[in-house]
């Protein structure tokens, strides 16, 4: 599960170079909560959805590959005044012990925070999400603050015009598993919700850059 003191999730999804992934949060344009991930190339590489009246309850989150395997299942630790979630490898069962788990360091503000990532039965291995999620802008950090991934906004390379917030990047440092990072995501969009969106937020100042 270790690699490197970083918590691997999925072998397959670590790799050796720096991976951008656009990211589409799909409930923008359709009933329900989802996601829907690509490589640089147009790939499908992820998918979360919550579609439809028989669906998981919302207290449980699984991140799929294109083919609909679980890789990742992300659960709602109750009660939980810091909105703790635990996460655990594939797809949960009763009895499975979670890998690691997430809170909210502070319940004090709402724009800007920091998030905690705990990784069980390895008290030196921990993340850092520090950032404003709803302006996408986050940076990931490990225990000796190296940064192992960000969310930042998407820019149109052809127009240079910033898209809108349901589309993102998710820029991975090579040797982190880009699944891990992808549920962290999951679990930013549920702690923060969209009410951020509209609850007069001021905006903050992204710098596009050229290579988006």
């Amino acid at each position: 599960m270790m690699s490197n003191e970083e918590l691997v999730i999925q072998d397959e999804y670590l790799y050796k170079e720096e991976t951008r992934l656009t990211v589409l949060k799909t409930s923008r344009f359709f009933t329900g909560d989802g996601f829907v991930v690509y490589d640089c190339k147009g790939q499908l590489v992820f998918r979360f959805d919550s579609y439809g009246p028989h669906t998981r309850d919302k207290e449980e989150l699984v991140l799929m590959n294109p083919h609909g395997r679980s890789l990742l299942t992300l659960r709602r630790k109750k009660p939980s005044l810091h909105q703790r979630w635990e996460g655990f490898k594939g797809e949960r069962k009763d009895g499975d012990k979670p890998i690691f788990n997430v809170k909210r360091s502070s319940i004090i503000g709402r724009s800007r925070t920091t998030i905690t990532v705990e990784v069980h039965d390895n008290s030196g291995v921990e993340y850092f999400i520090e950032g404003c999620f709803p302006q996408r802008c986050c940076k990931i950090f490990n225990a000796t603050k190296k940064l192992v991934a960000e969310i930042r906004r998407k820019v149109d390379p052809t127009t240079n015009v910033m898209l809108g917030k349901e589309v993102f990047m998710l820029c991975v440092q090579p040797d982190f598993d880009v699944s891990f990072a992808m549920g962290l995501v999951l679990v930013l969009d549920q702690i923060n919700g969209e009410n951020f969106f509209d609850n007069g937020m001021v905006e903050t100042s992204v710098h596009p850059t050229a290579e988006d």
